[in-house]
């Protein structure tokens, strides 16, 4: 019986319900308590209370006329000395108030001067990258809160104003994401992300109980059991060494009991709910849970009996839960790719490729000073060449990408409209030649170097990958309606992977297909960052100022589906790259036609 399955059947009125943390509705009135703060900030404090009943007392004593009795007036003096001890309470709790306020702001101090003194050094490191977008959405606004209880007015009025350029609840959730990704990207526990144990790092950050905590607790809200059981296992694990947290074991026991229960894991959901009860009774869904689930294994010892089947078990390696398989057929394969693993360049292979001086078959420009160029592949050819852009010259294209920055899109594959994707996640800008003489120098510099017109060319596009970043497997090219006739020697994917719903994603250019693709690397990665082809099991690495030449196409004008790849996660580091797409157009002399499809 599968475990999850029963949570939404019919019961009879007797029977037990199921219950989960109900994350949505929790972080909506998180999301609303800022505000409702400001409509209450009015309502009195305690000590308030205590200074305007003892001022009430004051004057009932007067209209009494205290002052016709002495021993009256004692009561005067009792008074007086409630007023002094309501006052000490109250600056008492401002000092409380303004000691947190000036250990958050020291902190901040510290923090921010290391920060700004190398800001993309800083935020290579994806955990410093997650824990600045979670200050700016979560703790921030809980400081605002705090401020908002005094008049300082001058420090809520520039917080306001700034607010509207901090990160949402979305980002932070797609930050979560982002580590999740390199976690299973490239096989990292939680405890080394939250240890901050990352290869290449120049900063160390960890993640708190806490955070450990928002991270599952950003995996439930998404449906993602198998995460949320990863980071509801730190946060524990953490609360158990005894490190401080504002979250109880109580908080993180509901996730993670209700969590491996939807895994299919009932024995351990029964381990985990009797322990939450141990600590809390009186917990409103666990007496509730623990019936249901005792009913469930109840029926699945009787269905062992009756039917002698075997007690089914969630699928898990060394104890932990495996990951469920996803929407990407060659996932493994890819991610084992950008960890430098089940590389196939074999030895024979090897032996194939070469190292050369390239002056693009005697172009003039290129006599004196010809490009270094390095076999990468054999078959499929891709070379990489050397020196191809300055630093001067990055940094240039960089200055003039930034301004115009914006999130990446994909063109949707049926209806050829252009969306953001999960699977895409980087900011990129295009820019003309005439944008600054930089750009028209390489343009240049890439038609001499392949031969190929850049008069059908696409614009430069300048991509920047940030925490997590990546591009899924994809083609740069436009497939067409699967012919069956095709000759597809060397396609291995071509059948599986050839929509016939499929849009002509540049019809409207008239310039063709893409049948070049020239990516430039603009930076080193610490970590990460690779460009991978699953289908022939290649992996290059990120080297700056160096380019990466290969063709999408035939010389038929037919797709060439092994150059499907995709760009790793980056891990620690910023990765800027800009590329330039050739189409057919233009190019009919320069590349002529070949005499089979394959060639």
């Amino acid at each position: 019986m599968r475990a999850g399955g029963g949570a939404g059947e019919r019961r009879k009125p007797s029977e037990p319900r199921l219950a989960g943390p109900k994350l949505p509705a929790a972080a909506a009135a998180a999301r609303e308590k800022p505000r409702r703060l400001r409509v209450t900030s009015v309502i009195m404090k305690p000590w308030i209370s205590s200074l305007l009943l003892a001022w009430i007392s004051i004057l009932h004593c007067t209209w009494a006329e205290f002052f016709t009795s002495i021993g009256q007036m004692t009561d005067l003096i009792y008074a007086e000395k409630d007023l002094v001890q309501s006052l000490k309470e109250y600056i008492r709790a401002e000092e409380a108030r303004l000691f947190k306020i000036k250990s958050w702001a020291e902190k901040m101090d510290i923090l921010t001067s290391k920060s700004t003194s190398d800001p993309e050094g800083y935020l290579s490191h994806p955990v410093n990258a997650y824990k600045l977008v979670k200050r700016l959405n979560t703790d921030w606004p809980a400081l605002e809160n705090m401020v908002l209880q005094d008049s300082t007015t001058g420090f809520i009025a520039n917080l306001t104003m700034q607010r509207q350029f901090f990160p949402t609840e979305e980002d932070e959730t797609g930050a979560a994401k982002a580590l999740m990704r390199l976690q299973d990207t490239y096989k990292l526990d939680p405890d080394t992300i939250s240890k901050g144990d990352l290869p290449g790092t120049k900063y160390r950050s960890t993640l708190s109980a806490d955070d450990s905590f928002g991270m599952g607790k950003t995996a439930y809200n998404d449906g993602d059991y198998y995460h949320t059981v990863l980071w509801m296992q730190q946060a524990l694990k953490q609360h158990d060494d005894g490190e401080d947290a504002v979250t109880s074991k109580v908080e993180i026991l509901d996730y993670l009991s209700y969590a491996v229960f939807q895994l299919g894991d009932i024995h351990r959901a029964v381990e985990l709910t009797r322990r939450l009860i141990s600590l809390d009774s009186s917990h409103e869904r666990a007496g509730g849970n623990l019936r249901y689930f005792e009913k469930l294994l109840e029926e699945e010892r009787l269905g062992k009996r009756l039917n002698k089947t075997s007690e089914t078990q969630p699928a898990t390696q060394g104890g932990i839960y495996e990951r469920p398989p996803d929407y990407l057929p060659e996932r493994d394969v890819y991610e084992a790719l950008c960890r430098g693993e089940g590389i196939k360049l074999t030895p024979r292979r090897q032996k194939r490729l070469f190292c050369r001086y390239h002056d693009g078959n005697r172009t003039p420009q290129l006599l004196i000073a010809p490009f270094k160029e390095e076999d990468e592949w054999d078959s499929p050819h891709i070379v990489r060449y050397y020196d191809v852009l300055s630093d001067e010259e990055i940094e240039r294209i960089k200055e003039l990408a930034k301004p115009k920055l914006a999130r990446a899109t994909v063109r949707d594959p049926k209806t050829g409209v252009l969306t953001v994707a999960n699977y895409r996640v980087s900011k990129s800008s295009w820019l003309e030649e005439g944008d600054d003489p930089v750009i028209a120098q390489l343009n240049r510099r890439m038609h001499y170097i392949t031969g190929l017109s850049v008069k059908t060319a696409e614009l430069l596009q300048v991509a920047n990958y940030g925490m997590g970043g990546q591009y899924e497997p994809h083609f740069d090219f436009s497939r067409r309606p699967f012919d069956s006739g095709l000759k597809t020697e060397g396609n291995r994917l071509a059948t599986f992977l050839n929509y016939k719903g499929e849009q002509d994603a540049f019809k409207h250019l008239g310039t063709g297909n893409r049948v070049a693709t020239f990516l430039n690397y603009m930076s080193d990665v610490e970590a990460g960052g690779a460009t991978v082809f699953p289908d022939f099991g290649a992996t290059i690495w990120p080297k700056k100022g160096t380019s990466v030449f290969w063709y999408n196409l035939f010389r038929s004008g037919e797709g060439d589906y092994r150059t499907r790849h995709a760009a790793c996660p980056v891990l620690v580091g910023s990765k800027w790259v800009s590329n330039k797409w050739f189409h057919e157009r233009g190019q009919e002399f320069l590349r002529p036609c070949g005499s089979t499809e394959v060639d």
